[in-house]
């Protein structure tokens, strides 16, 4: 027997509320994250906020003073990449609960976001972090440079 139809209104709406609450709770917590990234030759911190800017560039242990122009210049595009990268995955995994659909509801289908559009191709790539730390691939600001440490 079917649920009267008030019954299944009154669940929705109880469904509507909650993800009302829980995107106000989601909006919150991403208003107030961070995230830091070192560059490969940790001479670099680069911090991305809330939105992806750039919120800081710290200089580490008087590295910079070593390095040429360009060198530092590829630290801190690679660690402000890398930071903005990791707060674009965070609000991906932050609203993936949002697009999925109701599992009382199936009328409500959650929606869909083309992350690809919004954040870029490299969002939706697997995470090599883990993979590079044990190989010995070459970093990628040094993609940035030729030979000679110049571009």
């Amino acid at each position: 027997m079917t649920e009267p139809l008030e019954k299944r209104l009154e669940k929705a709406m109880a469904e509507l509320q909650a993800a009302q609450d829980a995107v106000a709770r989601t909006e919150r917590e991403l208003r107030s994250a961070s995230f830091s990234v070192l560059s490969s030759d940790r001479a670099v911190r680069a911090t991305a906020g809330p939105q992806g800017e750039l919120a800081g560039i710290e200089f580490l242990e008087n590295k910079y003073r070593d390095m040429s122009p360009q060198e530092l210049a590829a630290s801190v595009l690679e660690a402000a990449s890398a930071a903005r990268l990791k707060m674009n995955r965070h609000v991906m995994k932050a609203m993936a609960p949002f697009t999925e659909p109701s599992s009382d509801l199936p009328e409500l289908k959650g929606f869909e976001l083309d992350w690809e559009r919004v954040f870029g191709p490299e969002v939706l790539r697997e995470d090599d972090e883990d993979s590079s730390r044990g190989g010995s691939a070459k970093p990628a600001w040094r993609d940035a440079l030729g030979d000679e440490g110049e571009d």
